[in-house]
């Protein structure tokens, strides 16, 4: 695999730390806690003041690899003002989301119960796919209890990284009506993909299972620049564009790159596209890279989220 193919997986933006949001007048904004896993995420939902008594078509959102919600913020706007509840959330162990806990040593043996005080080790900043759309799932969970929410109109919306886990959610839960997907990462296995690559990944699984492995440090950059270190025997088992045939009755937007640097669109967008069996749509932008389409692409894609989602999420208006 090449160079360009191995950087795979991409972030979005640089992660930032939060700042307090002070949003236009006209939208409601919170902070809200999803439980994933036992693990507390941050999520920040958005919505006009003027639709609050309403049940509203609903987009979920989270970022790729190394971002956070609040990079995700004038998406959200942008989207909540055209009508839509919208809810972007951290992974765990992502910007002001918790991360899973280890012991740093053996559970005591003379515990009674399942209580026992103990020195952790907090997981952070580390790119696991399984455990990200587990946390997405959660997330999808925690919307059916939302009170704005219409749980019969419910899209997905993923740039980059999350591009496939959007695909690799709406595979599993039917609840999932709409998804947007924007220079999508669609297949991990490069991990895997020649000989030597299989004997780092399977190498350093076999390490870690017996304990002289440990888990990566924050802030590591393993990938080209990006935020976060993958647990590549986690990523060895993650392609969405396996599940793309599964995606049912689902309607499915792919947004590409036409320069598109990091990986070969026929075998991740473009290939999607051909895949999904429900209502599909294909945009290439022409001109850009994959960071386009957070910079002068950006509002395009907005335009093309917002047009997609209003056909999908808006019928029973």
């Amino acid at each position: 695999m090449n160079a360009p193919l191995a950087t795979l997986l991409l972030a979005a933006l640089a992660q930032r730390e939060p700042q307090p949001f002070q949003g236009p007048p006209e939208l409601e904004f919170r902070a809200a806690t999803i439980v994933s896993e036992g693990t507390r995420m941050a999520a920040e939902v958005f919505s006009l003041k003027e639709k609050k008594e309403e049940k509203l078509p609903t987009i979920l959102m989270a970022h790729g690899w190394g971002g956070t919600a609040f990079a995700l913020r004038p998406d959200a706007v942008t989207f909540a003002q055209a009508g839509f509840l919208v809810v972007a959330f951290d992974y765990r162990g992502w910007g002001n989301s918790e991360g899973r806990v280890v012991l740093v040593q053996p559970a005591p043996a003379d515990r009674k119960g399942t209580t026992f005080a103990a020195e952790v080790r907090e997981l952070r900043e580390i790119v696991d796919p399984l455990d990200q759309t587990t946390d997405w799932l959660n997330a999808l969970h925690w919307l059916q209890g939302e009170k704005a929410c219409d749980p019969k109109r419910i899209g997905l919306w993923g740039s980059s990284y999350s591009g496939g886990h959007v695909v690799w959610v709406a595979a599993r839960d039917r609840r999932v009506k709409a998804t947007f997907s924007q220079v999508g990462a669609f297949d991990s296995r490069f991990v895997v993909a020649n000989e030597l690559a299989r004997m780092k990944t399977l190498g350093d699984a076999t390490r870690r299972a017996r304990g002289e492995l440990g888990y990566p440090e924050p802030a590591v950059r393993t990938v080209g620049n990006l935020r976060g270190a993958p647990v590549a025997e986690r990523l060895m088992h993650y392609a969405p564009i396996e599940e793309v045939p599964k995606l049912g009755t689902c309607a499915s937007m792919f947004v590409v790159a036409e320069n598109e640097e990091l990986f070969d669109n026929r075998q991740h967008g473009i290939k999607a596209h051909e895949l999904a069996p429900g209502p599909k749509k294909l945009v290439t932008i022409p001109g850009i890279k994959h960071y386009g389409i957070y910079g002068e692409a950006r509002e395009r894609a907005q335009a093309l989220a917002i047009e997609w989602f209003t056909e999908h999420l808006k019928k029973s208006d």
